[in-house]
Formats: structure tokens, sequence, C-alpha cells
């Protein structure tokens, strides 16, 4: 990858940033590792702040249609300093950030890609009071094991998968959650269910050990990792449906 961006409001001889990803593909709770590669310009400055921040798109901001207009921010993790960046050095600066178990996902069953869902690590250099937030490269988050064997009992039961959305807070149900945003996978009822064109709306509370599953205003619904199996949760998962929202 080409160095992306530099400082323009420095001049034509500022530093230049770049900031590569070790992997483009992670799971909830994993640490992800990237390399910032910064160049000096034409004079010795002072980097007071190095940062990279986890971004998602969320839909309780001001979004344009497919852009990064104002994303909110998952996580952050700043280089230690301030440090000086002499005119014409190459530095190289590592960063691990360690992501929430409650990541929102991209990604599920295996690769499918979520509508709507996207992340990326924002990278943002400060230098005499001149902030450059660089450009978004995204990276995928494929689903738990768990999450995926949920998702697959609602395939199994003939439910279709809409979009996924970001929301801001808490979500109801979400007492055990520890992030300010829940995720909603929106998925459309199979007719056997008697709910028409409905949508049902999930939420994963996610955690290293279990997550709590909330499917519309119902939950939480404990599901431990130690315990899965695809066919016990798929029938637990069909006996909830059937109780609380057949008509």
């Amino acid at each position: 990858m080409a160095f992306r961006k530099f400082l323009s409001s420095l001049g034509i001889n500022a530093p230049e940033v770049d900031t590569v990803l070790a992997t483009s593909t992670v799971r909830p709770g994993d640490v992800l590792e990237a390399t910032v590669h910064l160049r000096g310009g034409g004079a010795d400055v002072d980097v007071e702040r190095l940062r990279l921040d986890v971004v998602t798109r969320a839909e309780d901001r001001e979004q344009s249609e497919t852009g990064w207009d104002n994303p909110f921010t998952i996580v952050s993790e700043t280089l230690n300093g301030p440090l000086t960046l002499h005119a014409g050095e190459q530095r190289t600066e590592r960063i691990a950030i360690q992501l929430p178990w409650e990541m929102p996902l991209t990604h599920v069953l295996g690769g499918r890609r979520l509508r709507g869902a996207r992340v990326a690590v924002r990278t943002e250099l400060a230098i005499d009071n001149s902030v450059d937030k660089g450009d978004f490269d995204e990276f995928q988050v494929h689903a738990l094991p768990a999450q995926d064997a949920i998702l697959q009992a609602y395939v199994d039961l003939g439910f279709r998968f809409d979009e996924a959305e970001v929301k801001l807070g808490t979500p109801r149900g979400g007492e055990n959650s520890k992030v300010g945003y829940w995720q909603e996978i929106e998925t459309w009822f199979p007719r056997e269910y008697g709910r028409g064109d409905g949508q049902l709306e999930s939420v994963f509370v996610a955690r290293p050990d279990s997550l709590d599953l909330i499917t519309g205003s119902s939950g939480p619904h404990l599901f431990t990792y130690a315990d899965l199996d695809q066919a016990a949760w798929t029938k637990r998962i069909d006996e909830h449906m059937r109780a609380t929202f057949l008509r």
C-alpha cells in the first residue's frame, strides 16, 4: 500500500503516514495489530498524538448512504508520545488494539456479508495543532461460533436476513452490556410463525464464555459456549419463537 495521505496544511514537504493491518479478518474479543509507517518531511516535527480508532457506522449519527461522514468510535489506542519525527526519517510503530466482545459483526456463517455492517481503523496524526484523521482501512469481523450457531438456526428455521444496524445506547434487555452501543441483526420471519412480512431484530451481548440473545423485546436469553449443540439450539430457538411470536 502506498503512503495514503499527508498533512497538507503543513506544506508540500509534510510528513506521510500509512497504516497496515496485520489481518483483514478478526472475531469479537481478538487483538487487532497494526503497523504504522511514518516518513518525515522537509523539517523535524513533534508528533503530538498518533492514535488508531476502530470505528463503525451508527444509525444515530448523520450519514451519507455509503460514506463515513460521522463514524462512531468503538475503541481507540494511542501510541505513547509525543515523539519527534526528523526530516526524511522513516519510522515504524506497532499498535495492538483489544477489540470488545460486543464488536459489531460484518460477516456470518462462513463469510456471508451482513448488509449495512462496516467497521474500519482510522489513523489520526496530530502535529502543530493540525490533525490529519487519515483514511479508513476496513476489515471484517466474523461471528463467534456461538453466534454463527444461532444464526444458522435462524436460517434452518426459514428466517431471511435483511440488514444490520448499529445503534447508540443500551438495548432493552441488555443490562449485561459493557459498551455504549448495540448491533441489531434484522431478519424476516418465515410464514410458519404467522408474522406476515414482519421483521425480527436480534441482538448479541457476547462475553468470553457465553452470550445473551435478545429477540425483539424478549430476553436476555443465555447461551453458554461450552453447551453449543446445533440441533439442540435450533430446537430451543424454534420453541422460543413459537411461544413468543406465533399468533
